[in-house]
């Protein structure tokens, strides 16, 4: 067969066809090929668009892979729209605004093909198209390597994207593909991104590395469903979920990365089982938002490379860790913010260099039959509302045990604490809680060191072997929280005096306490009963804030002037209610609920937790802490669960503040058998059984909220009023970069202030605008272009550290 021409094999039977036949350019061969026939292509180059759209397998010459070069000047290269087989053709393109290979039709198999190209994705497949694409390469540093989009579907096996200008391979608009045993690397972009809701992407045996992005990326109610992957040396996150993405990983390896090994955001739901993450620079699992879950079954987080908590559980998210391990870290839990929690059931922590559990600013953490080991502190829960439960755990080689301060309130059950350095439990500065049937063994310092008159409860605890002694009561001062000591009963010690419950404090004695890992290296020696000079007075411990210091902090917030007004007007006439109550007359009933409507980053959340603290300081609440909750955290997924997980939320802002986000989520318009009706009416109940309990503030976009509030008058009738939180203009998002930069210690050095008002003028204002998260966000975005930029002076100025330039604003979207 000649170069340059196409031998046709034709597989018919009629007999006013050739049997074969030779055609000098493959549109010539194409048009006269049936279904069936076989294409084969003499080595050579052709500058062809080639359109495949019959069942034809189209193919290089046997033993010649790579000789069969298929390049057009511009355009689609191959465009496929048919079940046929193409196989051992080099496929080069030269447009970017195009594909190389596009698949839009059909069934199709792709075998031991190679593109080389500088389009915009190197293998695009659309239009509910399902190829079968075997052992193919795709070099695009242009571009996307491969894009699966349309509702298009398909499967990849052994393929590999060898570099790429974008993702490596991108999935949106409802594709969803399964890739086998494939390779993406060397992307300038994402490794796998997967995108808009009802798109999908299944991958088993793949590995992701040497990317400059997120190694995988969930977005925008996307899923994604790996098995025994790899993703490692990527630039930023290895894995990021954002936006009601759900992913599942099972038996994958992610490691060395540089930044969070798993991230995740925005209601999003990650199940990981079998599943290691190692050498990691910031978090192995970033937790964030309402909303947002973690289950982890039997994996292992360790050999941290930086001095991160291994496990970040923060903003209302919520982990559960069952048979883990989690070791060779510098912190291994930490749970932050009310309504954060972590579950951890029968796993490990050890080999921590500071903490293997903190829980703080109101979060729960709840550890059963799990193991800490070799840590400076066992657990630490920190600060009041902070709390949990701690149960039949061990707690060995610590330099304390557990530590629980300033107001913090868990229930310890059934634990033990072998060879702590200092002590086993220590409670200080208001912390409480309490311990039942616990043990404390073979400690250097005490057993239980209770200290500032704090009102912890000890039920039926022994020691054994404590160096200092098995029980220490230091009374505190006048000025402690709850005075009065802790309350003893059956405690039991193998010291030969019998352990005595610590009198009433008498005398002011006051202990300062250092807050570092050595927490108790200043623990008196003496004994509670011995006289103890004076120590340096604590500072006070911060009292609740005055109606009008709250107030004050709002008017500090940037813009939302008509929402000051609403929440001053409101706040006085509750205060003049609570007057004329005193002075014997009546007051008007003032609803106390609100609607906020508006988009997302204008101050809402902000504006609800400072109205919390306000009606606290009015004592129209007891507490005035904040609860914010979605539909996820209300709706159940069968008859009955719904009305429970309502009752929870609200049983959890009780004194204080329940704020729904997106609460038009609650009545879907097309919501068929939805429960969200249940958690609307069991809502409803609450509001009216509870009025005086808890303050209900509903908030969404505003188009919606009017929609969602039309359609339940049951709900719209229990709300006082509406407030609507306005979108940021330019100048007041220059304000908040300007105080972000003050607080950071920067400055807008010349220029910047007019280049970032020109900036926030331009940007769209779409959908995805997030108002002061925008404003935030381009501050960090300055500040690591900044850093990019000051990083290559061999010695930097002040100035050179501290002012932001025109040039580090970033790119407009």
């Amino acid at each position: 067969m000649a170069q340059g021409t196409v031998q046709v094999t034709h597989t018919g039977t009629s007999r006013w066809r050739r049997r074969t036949g030779e055609y000098v350019s493959l549109a010539a061969a194409l048009e006269a090929a049936a279904d069936g026939d076989v294409l084969t292509v003499a080595p050579g180059t052709y500058r062809e668009n080639l359109v495949v759209e019959r069942a034809v397998t189209l193919r290089g010459p046997e033993g010649s892979p790579g000789s069969v070069r298929i390049a057009p000047v511009d355009g689609v290269p191959l465009t496929v729209r048919a079940s046929a087989v193409v196989q051992d053709l080099h496929v080069e393109g030269q447009d970017s605004t195009s594909a190389a290979v596009l698949v839009e039709e059909g069934t199709p198999e792709l075998l031991d093909m190679r593109i080389v190209t500088r389009s915009a994705a190197g293998i695009e497949v659309r239009g509910g198209a399902r190829p079968t694409v075997r052992r193919c390469t795709v070099d695009n540093p242009a571009g996307a390597g491969i894009a699966v989009l349309d509702d298009a579907g398909g499967v990849f096996e052994e393929c590999e994207v060898v570099a790429a200008g974008q993702a490596g391979v991108t999935v949106r608009d409802g594709g969803h593909p399964r890739l086998e045993r494939c390779r993406v690397h060397h992307a300038s972009g994402v490794g796998l991104s997967v995108s808009g809701e009802n798109s999908a992407l299944e991958a088993v045996g793949c590995e992701v590395y040497e990317v400059k992005g997120s190694g995988v990326q969930i977005t925008g109610r996307a899923t994604a469903f790996l098995t025994d992957c790899d993703v490692h040396r990527t630039s930023a996150d290895g894995v990021t979920l954002d936006t009601d993405a759900v992913l599942t990983l099972a038996d994958c390896r992610i490691h060395d990365i540089p930044e969070n090994a798993v991230d995740l955001r925005s209601r999003s739901v990650l199940t990981l089982t079998r599943t290691t993450v190692r050498q990691f620079g910031r978090n192995g699992l970033s937790v964030w938002d309402p909303g947002t879950r973690v289950d982890a079954n039997q994996c292992e987080i360790f050999d941290s490379t930086g001095d991160y908590p291994a496990v970040w559980i923060s903003d209302g998210a919520t982990a559960v860790l069952e048979s883990c391990r989690v070791h060779d870290v510098p912190d291994a839990l930490f749970v932050l913010d009310r309504g954060s929690r972590a579950d951890v059931i029968d796993s490990d922590l050890s080999q921590v260099r500071n903490t293997a559990v903190s829980v703080s600013d109101g979060a729960t953490a709840q550890l059963d039959d799990c193991r800490i080991r070799d840590a400076a502190t066992g657990a630490w829960f920190r600060d009041h509302g902070s709390g949990g439960t701690l149960n039949g755990c061990a707690v060995v080689g610590t330099q304390t045990g557990v530590i629980v301060t300033k107001g913090a309130d868990p229930t310890i059950e059934r634990c033990t604490v072998d060879s702590p350095t200092e002590a086993g439990f220590y409670v200080s500065a208001g912390g409480r809680g309490s311990f039942l049937h616990c043990r404390v063994t073979g400690s250097e310092g005490y057993g239980f060191h209770v200290i500032d008159g704090c009102r912890a409860t000890l039920t039926k605890c022994r020691t054994e072997r404590c160096a200092r002694g098995g029980y220490e009561f230091a009374d505190g001062g006048s000025g402690t929280a709850s005075g009065g000591g802790p309350v003893v009963e059956d405690c039991t010690s193998d010291e030969s005096a019998a352990l005595r419950t610590p009198p009433l404090p008498e005398t002011a004695v006051q202990t300062m306490v250092a807050q570092s890992p050595g927490l108790l290296g200043s623990i008196p020696g003496q004994r509670a009963t011995e006289p103890e000079p004076a120590a340096a007075a604590p500072e006070p411990e911060v009292a609740a804030r005055s109606s009008k210091d709250v107030l004050g902090e709002l008017d500090t917030l940037v813009g939302l002037e008509s929402v000051k007004r609403e929440v001053r007007a409101l706040t006085d006439m509750i205060e003049v209610g609570r007057r004329r109550q005193q002075a014997g007359l009546k007051a008007a009933s003032a609803r106390r609920h609100l609607v906020f409507t508006g988009s997302p980053g204008t101050g809402k959340t902000t504006v609800a937790r400072l109205y919390g603290e306000i009606l606290a300081a009015l004592g129209v609440l007891e507490k005035g802490h904040l609860v914010e909750v979605s539909r996820v955290d209300l709706v159940g997924e069968h008859i009955g669960s719904t009305a429970i997980r309502t009752q929870d939320a609200f049983d959890r802002a009780r004194g204080g503040v329940l704020f729904i986000d997106e609460a038009y989520a609650l009545s879907p318009e097309d919501s068929g058998r939805d429960f969200g009706k249940e958690a609307i009416d069991t809502l409803v109940k609450l509001m009216e059984d509870h009025r005086e309990a808890v303050v209900v503030i509903v908030a969404g976009y505003t188009a919606e909220m009017e929609r969602f509030l039309s359609v339940n008058p049951g709900v719209a009738s229990r709300f006082s009023r509406t407030i609507t939180f306005g979108d940021y203009g330019a100048e007041e998002l220059l304000r908040i970069v300007e105080q972000q930069a003050e607080e950071h210690e920067y400055r807008l050095g010349p220029g910047s202030s007019e280049a970032l008002l020109k900036y926030f003028e331009e940007i769209p204002k779409g959908a995805t605008f997030g108002n002061g998260r925008t404003a935030r966000q381009t501050f960090e975005a300055m500040v690591e272009r900044h850093a990019g930029r000051v990083a290559q002076h061999a010695e930097p100025s002040t100035d050179d550290l501290t002012l932001l330039y025109p040039e580090d604003l970033p790119e407009l979207p």
